[in-house]
């Protein structure tokens, strides 16, 4: 087995923080190491956590579309890693989702990441993911993505593509104008398509 089939196998029977997770631990991400894009999300959703499969739910079928790519393409490790900011669902709050838990940041990203060694494009999604993979972020996430160009080629900032987010899109036409056909470009140029 190779350093990351083992690394991901290890991840998979993690329970470090089974008595802080209301559904239980169920890491949910995918990586091989010839992924060339690396998704950088927050937290499985309780869908996704039922399920086991990465973004699929509304949000997911959103991203996919900004992305340009077909669920076969999104889907095949080789293609992209799929790594968010917490492995398993946090549960939820009076407003959505909890944050991701902190402990795979520091248990397994410093270990994870490193083995991706073919990856040419981060996908930031998310203030969390933007945290992590942008340490030179901007103050706010609307800040961070509109600043995108600055990070570009190699990290493009999104927000989530959650249907909760329609009044941010709304508010923020240029995402769709300008952001969109320059990351489906890039996704393009990286898959080689």
């Amino acid at each position: 087995m190779s350093a990351l089939g083992g690394l991901l196998a290890e991840i998979a029977a993690c329970r470090e923080c089974e008595a802080s997770l209301p559904c239980g631990p169920r890491p949910v991400l995918r990586a091989a190491e010839g992924s060339r894009i690396l998704l950088a999300g927050q937290a499985p959703g309780r869908k996704v956590h039922e399920s086991g499969i990465p973004w699929d739910d509304a949000s997911g079928k959103r991203l996919r579309a900004w992305l340009g790519v077909e669920a076969d393409v999104f889907y095949d490790p080789e293609c992209f890693a799929i790594v968010p900011m917490g492995f398993c669902y946090p549960g939820t709050g009076r407003n959505g989702d909890l944050p991701p838990r902190p402990e795979c940041g520091r248990l397994w990203h410093p270990c994870l990441l490193p083995l991706l060694e073919r990856v040419e494009l981060v996908l930031a999604v998310g203030s969390y993911a933007q945290a992590y993979h942008l340490p030179s972020r901007k103050r706010t996430l609307t800040e961070t993505v509109a600043a995108w160009r600055e990070y570009y080629p190699r990290v493009i900032p999104l927000p989530h593509p959650s249907p909760r987010n329609q009044m941010w899109l709304a508010r923020n036409r240029w995402f769709d104008t300008e952001l969109l056909p320059t990351l489906r470009q890039r996704v393009a140029e990286v898959l080689g398509r």
